[in-house]
């Protein structure tokens, strides 16, 4: 799971048990309408409600930042990074496969060849 080495500028999470969503808003730099809106597309997310509160525990605060980590630093689409974190994965490790990168560099060739003659 992300912890602040993708997320440098934020501040540090204190140690409490529960946060309230106007708190979450701040540590994670989200809008408390888009963590609404997440809380819908994402299964991981998940606070505890008491009547009509959301108390979001530390897992949840990192869950919203890895989830803001995937879309807004890395590019990926709600599906993506919904897809991302239900196989587990972590995010994007910034190693490329040398037979991928090969791959590239070849149909990037051909591209070439096509494209002066």
């Amino acid at each position: 799971m992300l912890e602040p080495s993708n997320n440098n500028e934020l501040p540090a999470i204190p140690g409490k048990r529960y946060f309230t969503i106007g708190e979450v808003s701040d540590l994670c730099a989200v809008k408390p309408h888009v963590l609404r809106y997440w809380e819908q597309e994402f299964d991981q997310l998940d606070p505890v409600r008491r009547g009509n509160r959301r108390y979001y525990q530390r897992d949840d605060v990192l869950i919203v930042r890895q989830i803001r980590s995937l879309l807004y630093e890395h590019g990926y689409t709600i599906g993506g990074a919904r897809q991302c974190l239900s196989e587990g994965e972590e995010a994007v490790s910034g190693t490329v496969n040398k037979s991928d990168l090969d791959e590239l560099i070849e149909e990037l060739e051909k591209i070439k060849q096509f494209l002066a003659a």
